[in-house]
């Protein structure tokens, strides 16, 4: 044999266990790591997930809640295992863009600890305000903080969540200064909405939308680009002239850093795939869940979508004095 032919045959080798394990995954349960608790929307998100993701990938795909400190516990599994495809990372807004602010010394890299795989929905946030609050547009919730916003206050699932970043984004839209009071979780902040006790409230469109409806709390707009179809008729705050404001969480898969591409292609068309079933959609749809256009479907999109992710939300956690060490 040549000594070229032989050098091909060698490479050949070397490459064929990476192939053939890419054909074949996967072979055994996939670990789905949701870094937050158990019973909360991310969860249920993730376990309506996981059962038709285990149909299309033919193997189990088991929720593993690995909670704790806004995330980074999950996050950390994540990165400690092996990138062969069997430990996926059910990430958010908060481990991929805010996390990456709020502690002054990163506990992780965003941008550079992954292999990004799909970016795969996108939950609007609202504005939900006391029933009685006399302000039921935009423009009249701008006067009344500029009037009153000392007076008045704002309530949160805890400092540095979402509902807190989000309402902390809106004050400093419309150059208001108002009290923050952080809760145990969205629940407790949400009964004191409903009975008064505080004003507002910026909390995810598929939990507060039977409340609206029910009208134990008063919408005043979505927080996203567009409106959403859960809520079709509630204008959003950029309508209502709030231009270019714009709260989203998004949810997205991520693999450790040096997972195979053929690996990362079979998770983004079976994520793609579940979010695509009709009766998966639908279930989404109830709790303000949508799927992201098909342009917006490749791991190179996830990617640099991080990037401005990260960089979006620098700012107004900076000048909010929102970072912790």
């Amino acid at each position: 044999m040549r000594r070229r032919e032989f050098i091909m045959l060698l490479g050949g080798a070397a490459a064929w266990p990476v192939v053939a394990r890419a054909q074949t995954y996967p072979s055994r349960p996939i670990i789905m790591v949701v870094p937050y608790a158990a019973g909360g929307t991310f969860d249920v998100m993730g376990r309506i997930l996981a059962a038709r993701m285990s149909e299309i990938l033919g193997q189990p795909v088991i929720v593993e809640n690995t909670t704790g400190a806004g995330g980074i516990i999950g996050v950390t599994r994540l990165i400690n295992a092996a990138p062969d495809g069997y430990t996926l990372l059910l990430g958010s807004t908060g481990t991929h863009a805010y996390n990456q602010t709020i502690y002054k010394k990163r506990r992780y890299d965003a941008i550079n600890d992954f292999t990004p795989v799909a970016l795969f929905s996108e939950q609007p946030m609202v504005l939900e305000v006391r029933k009685d609050l006399p302000a039921s547009t935009i423009p009249e919730f701008v006067a009344l903080l500029k009037a009153n916003g000392a007076k008045m206050q704002y309530g949160s699932a805890g400092a540095g969540s979402t509902t807190h970043l989000a309402c902390s984004l809106l004050n400093a839209k419309i150059g208001a200064a108002v009290t923050h009071v952080p809760y145990r979780g969205s629940a407790p902040a949400t009964n004191d909405l409903i009975g008064g006790q505080i004003d507002y409230v910026c909390g995810n469109l598929g939990a507060a939308a039977a409340l609206i409806t029910g009208k134990q709390v008063k919408a005043i707009a979505v927080l996203s680009p567009e409106r959403s179809p859960l809520m079709p008729d509630l204008a959003t705050a950029h309508e209502q002239g709030l231009t270019g404001f714009d709260v989203t969480t998004w949810t997205a898969f991520f693999l450790p850093k040096g997972a195979p591409r053929a690996i990362v292609d079979k998770l983004n068309e079976a994520a793609h795939a579940t979010m695509d079933t009709p009766a998966i959609k639908s279930r989404m749809l109830e709790m303000g869940v949508t799927g992201v256009a098909p342009e917006r479907r490749s791991p190179e999109y996830l990617a640099k979508f991080v990037i401005d992710e990260v960089a979006r939300w620098e700012d107004p956690i900076k000048s909010g004095g929102l970072q912790v060490d």
